[in-house]
């Protein structure tokens, strides 16, 4: 029987083979995702993979495996780090420690809007984040949305920081993700994602935060339907190549293959817009109790967090990059 076990071992064994095939046989190369099939991610990675068949006719390919079929996200990120994996989609707050230049990512209200987002990723901003990436062996290929982040627990409406207070809420493994909802008064515990249903079932946690899709398409609404737009957080998820697979691509294909991957952003962008739009309409239809927020309560509650991180003068340039997009 074939395993997730026994996938991951195959392209470990091998990794140096698998992007460094002669120019005169065709080349499949190995992308993952933990998000299911129809996801504007994966459907992003998928057109790629047609732009490479238009292009090439067979010589080179994409094997897209979603739905977490290769493993975690912290296991496809080192997978592509060595080689083993080529393509991997994953969220920024995974790689903040790895790739320091990330970490404005995730802090607090960087961004103001999904507008003022995409301006800022389609700019210097994003090309200096995407370029940082390639020091830790990786290929930043794009910069995709992942949403507005806002907070929604299964006790009570949150309108202001003080509804936090004593709430266990989950949050990605990520450090700046704890420290911002502590700053807010909650106790944040850091969880998987794959964990988040069974965690709220068992009141292991009271809450999370996410984006709409992730809250609709993982049905957390039905256990937590108090939802409350805090929007603190914009960090995206990155499309992200091994170094060594593209260093042993011909270069035509190469460079096909990064343009191909920043062309697949309208099409990743409409169908998130949409999703987000479904998702927000069928969770509010179920019964969902979106409260209204105070939102400058929560941006003064987290700005010493944010300033502490701003006097790392890298932190503040890339910052000062943000803003000027605003």
């Amino acid at each position: 029987m074939v395993t997730r076990r026994s996938i991951v071992q195959a392209l470990a064994a091998c990794a140096t083979a698998a992007g460094a095939r002669a120019a005169t046989t065709a080349t499949t190369l190995t992308a993952a995702d933990v998000h299911p099939k129809d996801y504007p991610t994966v459907a992003a990675v998928n057109w790629i993979n047609e732009q490479l068949a238009s292009e090439f006719g067979g010589e080179i390919a994409l094997r897209v495996y979603h739905s977490g079929q290769l493993g975690s996200e912290k296991d496809t990120l080192e997978l592509a780090r060595i080689g083993a994996l080529a393509i991997t989609r994953v969220h920024s707050s995974v790689i903040n420690n790895a790739v320091p230049a990330t970490r404005i990512l995730s802090l607090p209200y960087v961004f103001d809007s999904t507008q003022h987002m995409r301006r800022a990723f389609d700019g210097a901003f994003g090309a200096e984040i995407l370029a940082a990436c390639e020091r830790r062996g990786l290929i930043g290929l794009a910069l995709f949305d992942s949403g507005a982040r806002s907070f929604y627990n299964a006790l009570h409406p949150i309108e202001a920081p003080s509804d936090l207070h004593g709430l266990k809420l989950r949050v990605p493994q990520s450090d700046i993700f704890i420290e911002t909802v502590a700053a807010l008064g909650a106790s944040p515990t850091p969880l998987a994602y794959s964990a988040v249903f069974s965690s709220l079932s068992t009141h292991l946690i009271d809450g999370a935060e996410n984006n709409w899709p992730s809250y609709y398409t993982s049905r957390h609404f039905e256990i937590a339907p108090y939802w409350s737009e805090s929007e603190h957080s914009y960090a995206p998820d990155m499309l992200l190549m091994s170094k060594r697979v593209a260093d042993a691509l011909p270069p035509r294909q190469r460079e096909f293959l990064l343009d191909a991957a920043r062309r697949s952003l309208p099409l990743m962008r409409t169908r998130w817009d949409e999703l987000v739009e479904r998702a927000r309409r069928t969770v509010v239809d179920a019964g969902v109790a979106v409260a209204p927020l105070d939102k400058p309560a929560f941006r003064r509650a987290v700005q010493p967090l944010l300033d502490r991180y701003l006097h790392d003068p890298e932190v503040k340039r890339l910052y000062d990059l943000v803003r000027d997009s605003a």
